[in-house]
């Protein structure tokens, strides 16, 4: 069985995010095979096509760490009913400058929480919107839109609730097959 370098993004900035919480339960679920390494996306200064020519190195180290990864896992919060502006400030940094797009052909899939009912599910569909821009490799079934409590989550990567715990493992198994299924096609150099 072959093993896959997979980064993951975490959209929200907060040091008590609940989707941090929800990243560590995915890795811990997860299947054997997967390797995860967090892209931190914080330190980001605002994007500007003027930086094209000349990445700072916050950017840099953001593009070599998309560029170690064979996989990206995009576990999210939802703002205003998209994405978290430092999300996609990270997003357009790694897509440009133009013809030097990381996350063309990636295998990628999305996640998150919110304490409603609905989940991230309108932030998702925006991420997807801008990651089908990016050309990466969308896993597109099972959603993953989690509704956050603390006596489910309650650190350290546990999941209380069996249906909630089975969930989350179906859909990190299915991650782990697109993302061979995706490298098996278009193997990532």
């Amino acid at each position: 069985m072959s093993s896959y370098r997979v980064g993951y993004f975490v959209g929200s900035l907060s040091s008590t995010s609940i989707n941090r919480t929800l990243s560590r339960a995915l890795i811990n679920l997860a299947p054997s095979g997967l390797e995860f390494t967090e892209i931190p996306i914080g330190d980001l200064p605002l994007y500007s096509p003027d930086y094209d020519g000349s990445y700072p190195p916050e950017a840099v180290a953001l593009k070599e760490a998309i560029a170690a990864s064979e996989a990206v896992l995009f576990v999210t919060p939802e703002y205003n009913r998209s994405i978290p502006g430092a999300l996609k400030n990270a997003i357009d940094w790694a897509s440009r400058p133009w013809g030097q797009n990381s996350f063309d052909h990636m295998p990628a899939a999305v996640c998150g929480a919110s304490i409603g009912q609905i989940g991230t599910a309108v932030a998702q569909q925006s991420l997807r919107g801008v990651l089908s821009f990016c050309n990466a490799r969308q896993m597109t079934a099972p959603e993953c839109y989690v509704q956050f409590t603390p006596e489910v989550f309650p650190g350290s990567g546990e999941v209380t609730d069996e249906a909630t715990r089975d969930f989350l493992t179906a859909f990190m198994q299915e991650f782990r097959i697109h993302t061979e299924r995706v490298l098996t096609v278009l193997p990532r150099s």
